[in-house]
């Protein structure tokens, strides 16, 4: 599916751990699209969102591997205080219904609570939820 229309509808995008990883390492099967993705976030034409489970994922990787380059934490912004949004308007915690471990139940339950209308990855077993539009990286072309 062309990225323009998988994206078609949506204002606000939630971002798994992957994309951005593969963001952050330019990482060559992925590069172009992932920087179409945040260059539309940059431009304003698209809300990015993620939670403090992606900011803690990315920021660990590199220090278990042992890579002497890694993002600092300035550069994934979070959207205030990510805390308030555990409370937000209905509590939707039903994401964990699906059976999912907890990190990517956070990650689904925060996209819902601040609005997104669809989540980009590269993991499979999201489509399983049928709250978000779930885009799959491998499932994307420019």
């Amino acid at each position: 599916m062309k990225i323009d229309e998988a994206l078609q509808g949506v204002s606000r995008l939630a971002f798994d751990t992957t994309p951005i990883i593969y963001f952050v390492e330019a990482n060559p099967a992925y590069d172009k699209l992932v920087s179409n993705i945040f260059n539309r976030v940059a431009s304003g034409s698209l809300e990015g969102w993620t939670s403090v489970i992606s900011l803690s994922e990315v920021l660990v990787q590199p220090i278990v591997s042992r890579r002497k380059q890694r993002p600092s934490a300035q550069e994934f912004q979070l959207p205030g205080d990510s805390n308030k949004y555990g409370g937000r308007g209905k509590r939707r915690a039903y994401p964990c219904g699906y059976g999912f471990r907890l990190p990517d139940a956070i990650q689904i339950a925060f996209a819902l609570n601040v609005g997104c209308q669809a989540i980009v990855t590269n993991d499979e077993s999201l489509r399983r939820i049928t709250e978000l539009s779930v885009l799959i990286l491998d499932d994307l072309e420019l």
